[in-house]
């Protein structure tokens, strides 16, 4: 029976870089699922179309919103499984030595963008809904610029995550 060591193996399989597109889109979906959960659901600060011509202050309305707030989930579904099936293509292969910091750098990183798109997007340019609507309409503006500054730290962090995580991951002994 042949016995294998690292060296031998790594001498014919070359490294396979972390795929950082996969943590970003399982980061766009968890943020999407922290989103809809946390302030969709549990504290019901606001709906996908609160503040877009459907205040959820009749039934019908309320029913609109929640159609909308489950699409949006279903949009988040797809980022997260399409992040897993692209961890799972890379990680079949053999001999990875990445650092966990490449995988939670990444995801942070996607949790940010998604947090700096829909804050921009939903909360400002289109204006379908804020943060937190439960407050005075006064304050919403200060709710929304709180969670793009969590999201560009979110991101910030995660880029020097990722980036530390790859200094120790090219730096592996073989």
């Amino acid at each position: 029976m042949a016995h294998h060591t690292d060296e031998m193996d790594r001498a014919v399989l070359p490294d396979v870089p972390f795929p950082r597109g996969a943590g970003i889109l399982l980061g766009l979906g968890l943020g999407g699922f922290f989103d809809g959960v946390v302030l969709h659901q549990i504290l019901q600060w606001h709906h996908m179309l609160s503040d877009g011509g459907f205040p959820p202050n009749t039934l019908r309305n309320l029913e609109i919103n929640v159609l909308a707030d489950g699409l949006f989930h279903a949009t988040t579904y797809v980022f997260t499984a399409a992040g897993l099936f692209l961890l799972w293509q890379t990680s079949r292969r053999a001999h990875l030595r990445w650092s966990a910091k490449l995988l939670f750098g990444s995801i942070l990183m996607g949790f940010g963008i998604f947090n700096l798109v829909e804050g921009l997007v939903d909360h400002q340019l289109l204006g379908i809904h804020h943060v937190n609507e439960l407050v005075d309409p006064a304050y919403w503006i200060w709710w929304d610029l709180g969670f793009l500054a969590w999201g560009a730290l979110m991101l910030w962090f995660g880029r020097k995550l990722y980036a530390d995580g790859r200094r120790e991951s090219d730096g592996a002994a073989p």
